[in-house]
């Protein structure tokens, strides 16, 4: 595996030294508001160079790491069942070489594709997911693999009492009723997040973070606002707070660039993915 030509800072050491590869999964067809989270990862690496290798929240420094940025896959846009097929493929071929995935979306659905391998290698996953949005309906207008069933098709394969979900403040009636039957959920904030990091121990974690857990009046570069949301201190110290758990793979999502011309966005997701890379790696 070659590594990108424009990789996210830091990020550029060779596959073989590497602890955690990146890779971008552009898709967004079954977005069911605003498109445009096909452009994120992209505009993640050109844009990431606009902030620091180094964090003074935790004094450590990308350039310390070794983490493999390996590019962008080329997924086909009309067909959701094929993309989830290629994310699944590399994100196994990374776990198969003893690596941590990291994945850039796209639209949330991409998560599916990699929670599919990641259980395939670790048969206790439990899946900790940052979110406005409760993503957990059985279907969306009659379709099963959409960006509003991710967590309801994660819930397929791992079971209950597996998948914990913090900051949700939307979603439909049946989904909430769904999520007290089968899922934990903490709505609105992270209130319980510390009992729940010591409640799960060092089972196997893949983290799913769609970005919109923010309040959109600090990250209105999405395509799904939702008034309410978290500020990027709080998922900061949240994202701490999940690093002491055993990470396995882990996303983040639903940056649309296209919705803030004022970059804003784009720069805090860089920043929150470094901060991610820093404390996820080992």
């Amino acid at each position: 595996m070659e590594k990108n030509v424009q990789t996210f800072i830091g990020c550029d050491c060779e596959y073989d030294d590497a602890k955690i590869v990146l890779f971008g999964a552009p898709y967004d067809s079954t977005t069911s508001f605003r498109p445009g989270t096909r452009f994120a990862s992209q505009t993640m690496r050109s844009e990431s160079f606009g902030i620091e290798t180094y964090s003074p929240y935790q004094d450590k420094d990308l350039l310390d790491t070794k983490v493999f940025d390996s590019g962008d896959l080329e997924l086909p846009f009309g067909n959701p069942d094929r993309a989830l097929e290629d994310i699944e493929e590399r994100t196994k071929e990374i776990l198969s070489d003893g690596k941590i995935p990291c994945m850039i979306g796209g639209e949330h659905l991409v998560t599916l594709g990699a929670v599919r391998a990641v259980a395939k290698k670790y048969t206790d996953l439990n899946i900790v997911h940052f979110d406005a949005h409760a993503d957990l309906r059985d279907d969306y207008l009659g379709v099963k693999n959409s960006h509003a069933c991710v967590l309801h098709r994660c819930w397929d394969i791992v079971g209950d009492g597996k998948i914990f979900q913090f900051g949700i403040r939307s979603g439909d009636r049946e989904e909430f009723k769904f999520a007290k039957a089968h899922t934990y959920m903490n709505k609105f904030n992270f209130d319980t997040l510390e009992e729940t990091v010591q409640k799960i121990g060092q089972k196997p974690i893949y983290f799913t973070l769609d970005l919109d857990v923010l309040d959109p009046s600090e990250f209105p570069g999405t395509g799904t606002p939702e008034a309410g949301g978290v500020s990027f201190t709080q998922l900061l110290n949240a994202v701490k707070e999940v690093s002491k758990l055993n990470i396995v793979g882990f996303d983040v999502n639903e940056l649309s660039p296209v919705y803030d011309q004022t970059g804003r966005s784009t720069a805090l997701a860089c920043k929150i993915l470094r901060e991610i890379l820093l404390y996820f790696y080992r």
